[in-house]
């Protein structure tokens, strides 16, 4: 039978009932733009994540780009992070006017390393991203250590929910940093039926400052303190976010027992690794990745059989010919560029069902020869 790599339709399925009616609230009042839907998804992200403030945006690239400008992150600056990312991360430094300077990965977790962080820092750093790659927690704690005092923006686009003990203590994405950043992308955990996105702080003087830049930098319409962006979180999205948010601890809790599932399924299958879990993160597996040399092939075969896959990513960011300028080579960071040859991402998503599951693990050991 077909597996997808995602099926949002079976989700939506689970909760029409309550979504489809808040919906047409919101188009029955015609009030489209922020407004009490914005603000209640906002006071419940801030709750999910323990921080003092959550401001609703229009995306996850936006979240970025207005956490680095409340940070006064600008031009000749420098900003450390991963190549091993979504464009958006090392796209929206630059698009601040700032240069990605990039560090190498951990081999086991995808995340970037704190010594390779620590060994980056220069007289220009103004500012360290460190990305939750695939729905486990980056080490912020360690991050957070080796910056000594410069700000640190946590890119939570996939791990919203997703925990880290710190000090023997449960600590939430997005808690923890000078700035934490979530996407609404669909294909997320909590995704919307469009685009949105999130920025969490503890900061009161930084959130004053976010909503402010959100809205064309000016907290009274038409009177500008500085020239921001428009970049402001629809209230049908709002309403959709709010109506699943109750879902995804359920959801996450299903991604894990489907992961697990997968671990014990593929153990010892061919020269496949199933993904490494720091003992100190729960995750919420955006992604379940697998790494093997014969990626291609296997990935391949898995479309032959009508399984779903995708590969999170295919060249590191500071290979990308848009980045020719930085000047890096091939071997700069050969943990990330070794990942990115050996990744593949099999369907986790919770609505699965056990004959899904079983027919991914099958054509996997198929082609395997198991």
């Amino acid at each position: 039978m077909p597996v997808p790599l995602l099926d949002l339709k079976a989700q939506h399925a689970t909760i029409r009932e309550s979504v489809v009616p808040a919906m047409l609230k919101v188009v029955d009042d015609q009030a489209f733009i922020l407004g009490e839907p914005v603000e209640r998804l906002e006071r419940e992200v801030a709750a999910l994540s323990r921080t003092t403030h959550a401001i609703g945006c229009a995306n996850g690239t936006d979240a970025l780009l207005l956490a680095m400008r409340a940070l006064d992150i600008g031009r000749d600056d420098e900003v450390i992070t991963t190549p091993f990312t979504f464009f958006a991360t090392a796209g929206t430094i630059h698009n601040v006017g700032a240069r990605p300077v990039f560090v190498d990965i951990a081999p086991d977790t995808f995340n970037v390393s704190p010594q390779a962080v620590a060994a980056a820092i220069g007289p220009r750093t103004r500012g360290v991203i460190a990305v939750d790659l695939f729905g486990q927690m980056a080490p912020i704690e360690e991050v957070m250590a080796v910056a000594k005092g410069l700000p640190v923006i946590e890119d939570a686009a996939q791990s919203i929910g997703a925990r880290r003990a710190i000090d023997g203590e449960w600590r939430m994405a997005g808690e923890v940093p000078t700035i934490g950043t979530f996407s609404f992308f669909p294909s997320k955990n909590l995704g919307g039926y469009g685009d949105g996105g999130m920025i969490v702080t503890q900061r009161d003087d930084l959130a004053a400052r976010l909503r402010r830049l959100r809205v064309h930098g000016g907290a009274k319409m038409y009177f500008h303190d500085e020239v921001g962006y428009n970049s402001r979180l629809d209230a049908l999205q709002a309403v959709v976010l709010s109506a699943k948010l109750p879902h995804l601890a359920g959801w996450s809790a299903g991604r894990r027992r489907n992961a697990a599932f997968y671990d014990a399924a593929l153990k010892g299958v061919g020269d496949i690794r199933t993904p490494v879990m720091d003992p100190k993160s729960e995750s919420i597996f955006n992604q379940y990745t697998i790494r093997t040399g014969k990626r291609d092939a296997l990935q391949a075969h898995l479309k032959a059989a009508g399984i779903g896959t995708s590969i999170y990513y295919p060249l590191p960011l500071h290979l990308q010919p848009c980045f020719a300028y930085l000047g890096y080579r091939a071997g700069a960071c050969p943990e990330s560029e070794r990942a990115a040859s050996e990744v593949l991402s099999l369907p986790i998503y919770p609505e699965l069902s056990p004959s899904q599951l079983d027919e991914v693990v099958s054509a996997v050991r198929a082609f395997f020869g198991r």
